[in-house]
């Protein structure tokens, strides 16, 4: 499995191309297998204003470069880090998509297993039917930066932003079936806190 990196920034507006510049180079010189570092956008939820993500073939490259992604993550004008690492593989499709989406989400540390198992299912299900996924993981989170304690990641290539933000959120089985784990006026609950639900354009492929 590849080693995942995803950090979510907060930039003030006016360091905000400094920063994404210098977060770009370091991308480029990281030998990370996928990378990602782009403006979010601004229809993302507790998403940052930078996404930076970096699929790695394995461990070890992350820890080469990670004090110089720190360095840049401290500069000033960053004021808030949200970040994960984890390992997976994604479920491909020959076509890449040009919107690339994380999902940040922390279930409630009593939730037995055999119910955190149902949920993974549930999440792995909707792509079977909602055809403006083209690729997709779902993985669970090693270590978190930030206030946080993340869970899970789930990430999708979608064809569009409107494939997301229609066909996906609106589609019922994200409403009428994930979204009672994420209700807190519903029974199932187990997704208490704030998702951070951050996408953004790419030009190439990031889990395809």
């Amino acid at each position: 499995m590849t080693f995942n990196v995803t950090r979510l920034l907060d930039v003030d507006a006016e360091r905000r191309p400094a920063v994404a510049d210098e977060l770009r180079a370091l991308a480029a010189r990281s030998g990370a297998l996928r990378r990602v570092v782009a403006p979010t956008d601004e229809r993302s939820r507790n998403g940052g204003d930078l996404l930076v993500h970096l699929r790695f073939a394995d461990e070890s490259g992350w820890r080469a470069v990670e004090s110089e992604f720190d360095a840049v993550a401290g500069r000033p004008g960053v004021t808030r880090v949200t970040g994960v690492t984890y390992r997976g593989e994604p479920v491909r499709r020959p076509t890449p998509g040009t919107v690339y989406r994380t999902l940040l989400l922390r279930v409630a540390p009593d939730t037995p297993p055999q119910t955190v198992a149902r949920f993974e299912d549930e999440l792995r299900a909707m792509p079977r039917y909602v055809d403006t996924i083209l690729s997709w993981q779902l993985s669970r989170v090693e270590s978190t930066v930030g206030p946080t304690a993340w869970t899970h990641v789930f990430e999708q290539e979608f064809t569009d932003a409107d494939g997301l933000m229609g066909p996906y959120l609106m589609h019922p089985i994200h409403w009428a079936v994930v979204d009672r784990w994420f209700d807190p006026e519903c029974t199932d609950v187990i997704v208490r806190d704030r998702v951070a639900h951050s996408f953004c354009a790419v030009d190439d492929p990031v889990l395809s």
